[in-house]
């Protein structure tokens, strides 16, 4: 039997003709410009570019944390320029993942504590035992009960990205995941979130500089002053 041709289902997240503009002191800067994109279930995309060339706010946009100036975004089959904040979060709850690069863990919970807790407030039933399962997937059972503090830049991440995957979302957006990480470090968390998201089969949009990270996606978009100067396979 022939498998399902994926382009012929709706993208997971899409964007046409999205821009981005904020007043300064000087006029209006173009963060981004007329930003054209379609992500399918299961794709894996990687946003490159230098500093300040708009992947974090293009990123940002796609996940529904800010609004965009002009343009329309569908995030899950959904409009997000009808949506308030409270119905993206909503949107959001339980079904998209996020990897920080400043991890973005609760300092006064343990590791366990901060992988649960997106878990009771999405009502899971079997929240505490799927939070320690994705400890150990990231490789730190013996860490459950070391607060943040208490952890390695690099444990820190791996909790986060234990996290992000544990309410089994259907896209994962990260922002510079390896950015605050050493080279070994570094690998180590890329291979533990490309591990996860294969295993997962979850869609993946991470941005990055970082040349190995991206060269692990299946796609890879480059900005070049908030717009698209390249759209290709990685």
């Amino acid at each position: 039997m022939t498998p399902p041709d994926s382009t012929q289902f709706p993208p997971v997240v899409a964007a046409h003709a999205l821009s981005q503009r904020v007043p300064t002191a000087d006029g209006v800067l173009a963060i981004l410009s007329d930003v054209e994109l379609a992500v399918q279930a299961g794709e894996t995309l990687a946003i490159t570019g230098a500093s300040g060339s708009g992947k974090s706010t293009l990123l940002g946009l796609l996940a529904g944390l800010d609004q965009p100036s002009a343009g329309e975004i569908r995030l899950l089959g959904q409009g997000l320029n009808k949506l308030d904040e409270d119905a993206r979060a909503r949107l959001r709850a339980g079904r998209v993942g996020f990897v920080f690069q400043s991890f973005q863990l609760l300092p006064a919970l343990t590791a366990l504590e901060n992988i649960l807790l997106p878990l009771e407030l999405a009502g899971r039933a079997d929240a505490r035992e799927r939070a320690a399962h994705w400890l150990a997937r990231g490789g730190l059972a013996a860490r459950a009960s070391h607060t943040p503090r208490q952890l390695s830049g690099g444990e820190q991440q791996r909790v986060a990205i234990a996290r992000a995957f544990a309410t089994d979302p259907e896209i994962v957006f990260a922002d510079e995941p390896t950015g605050n990480l050493d080279a070994d470090t570094g690998a180590r968390i890329i291979d533990l979130l490309f591990e996860l998201n294969a295993s997962a089969r979850t869609t993946l949009i991470l941005v990055t500089h970082d040349d190995a990270l991206a060269s692990r996606c299946r796609r890879r978009l480059h900005l070049v002053a908030g717009r698209i100067a390249e759209a290709a396979a990685a």
